[in-house]
This record gives structure tokens, C-alpha cells and sequence, in this order.
């Protein structure tokens, strides 16, 4: 069931220079629900989802989180709020085993400092099995990982992490068929079962339809 207000984007504007990518962009997210970010490519919505995570920060515009408005510096201020992203670019670290990866920014220390590679093992090898997708052991190097694999372990570490706020920048690229399926009940599942608002960011009109309770559409940064 659709809950409260979680996010509010409110005339958010980006430039690159005289590339102006995002115009004016307006959004509202709720508690419990998938909303589906569609458009062509170059339309803005990597622009948007790299600024809600905190990797971008707008030229002007705001952004409300829980009702209060929100300034991140870093990705670690939104991480820290509850937010989480699946970036587009696959993006884990090559020379890391799968569970460091899961674990990048999140890593458990003991009481003197040292890793926990033993918690982040097992915790590891439960967020790779509630995502549902075949994967090496563990301890494999992400450079041995075809792109689907990379593309699991980034969907496996948003989705253990996200608190509040579930951003999925194409998560089914570089998926076949039946994972993406798994990808796109994960979405529904995290936002119904555990009241997250979820951002699910795909070119495809017909997995827009399958994943979302409201679509907004992106033409030329609009």
C-alpha cells in the first residue's frame, strides 16, 4: 500500500557546461511504491538519479527528503539518510572479491579496527541469494565476472543497504530474460514488503509498465 510522501524534486536543473541536461525536473516518490524514470538515452535520467544519490549536485532547484530539504555533498550524506543507487556503469571495483564489493563504504570492523570478512562473507552470500541470481562463490574477483554478475553484486548491495530510498539506474543491463524478471520483482518486492520508495530507471516502455505504479516520463533534460 502507497504510503506517505518520502521524496520531492522540485525544479532541479543541471548543466554540463551549454549542455543543459536536466530543465526544470519536478518528482514526487512515495513510501511502498516503484516509480518508473523512462526515456530515451541522453534524456536526463542518469543526471537525475547521479544528483538524488549525491554524486551531482544541481544548479539550482530543491530537493525535500521526509519533508525536510536536503543538500548532499557527498554520496555518504545520502547513503547515511537511507538511500542507495544501482548506477548504470556497473560500478564495482575490479581487483575486489564479490563480498568487498558488496560491502564497499559499508565495510564491519572489529573492536580494534580489522575487517570482518567473515560476517561480510556470510552477510554477502545472503543478499547474493535474495536477489535470486546464480553467482560464484564469494570470494571471487569481480574482474572474473561476466557483465550480469557485476550487474548482480551492484543490485545485491543497494537492495541489503536501501533503508529508505531504492534508486535502480537500469538494473537489468546486461541481464537476460529471467534475471531481469528476478530484478523487477525485487523492485516490487522491496517497495510493498518493506515500505521503500523505489526510482527504477529503464528505456523500455513495456518493463516500465511491468515494474511500476507511476511512470514519469524524461524527453531533453523535461
Amino acid at each position: 500500500m502507497v504510503g506517505e510522501e518520502l521524496l520531492r524534486v522540485v525544479d532541479v536543473w543541471k548543466s554540463y557546461g551549454t549542455v543543459v541536461a536536466l530543465r526544470g525536473v519536478n518528482m514526487v516518490v512515495r513510501r511502498g511504491e516503484v516509480v518508473a524514470l523512462l526515456g530515451d538515452n541522453g534524456a536526463g535520467k542518469s543526471t537525475l538519479i547521479k544528483i538524488l544519490s549525491g554524486y551531482l549536485r544541481p544548479d539550482r532547484g530543491q530537493i525535500f527528503f521526509e519533508g525536510r530539504p536536503v543538500r548532499f555533498k557527498s554520496p555518504l550524506d545520502a547513503k547515511a539518510l537511507g538511500i542507495e543507487v544501482v548506477h548504470q556503469d556497473l560500478a564495482v571495483i575490479l581487483d575486489l572479491p564479490v563480498y568487498r564489493n558488496i560491502f564497499l563504504t559499508h565495510e564491519i570492523t572489529g573492536r580494534f579496527g580489522f575487517l570482518r570478512d567473515d560476517i561480510m562473507r556470510e552477510e554477502a552470500k545472503k543478499a547474493l541469494d535474495a536477489i535470486g541470481i546464480p553467482m560464484p562463490p564469494v570470494d571471487t574477483k569481480a574482474e572474473a565476472l561476466s557483465g550480469g554478475q557485476r550487474q548482480a553484486t551492484a543490485v545485491s548491495r543497494a537492495t541489503y543497504f536501501a533503508k529508505k530510498l531504492l534508486l535502480m539506474d537500469e538494473p537489468t543491463s546486461g541481464l537476460g530474460v529471467v534475471e531481469s524478471k528476478k530484478v523487477i520483482n525485487i523492485a516490487k518486492k522491496y517497495a510493498k514488503e518493506l515500505n521503500l520508495g523505489v526510482i527504477f530507471v529503464t528505456p523500455n516502455v513495456l518493463q516500465a509498465y511491468e515494474v511500476a505504479d507511476r511512470i514519469y516520463y524524461m524527453e531533453q533534460g523535461r
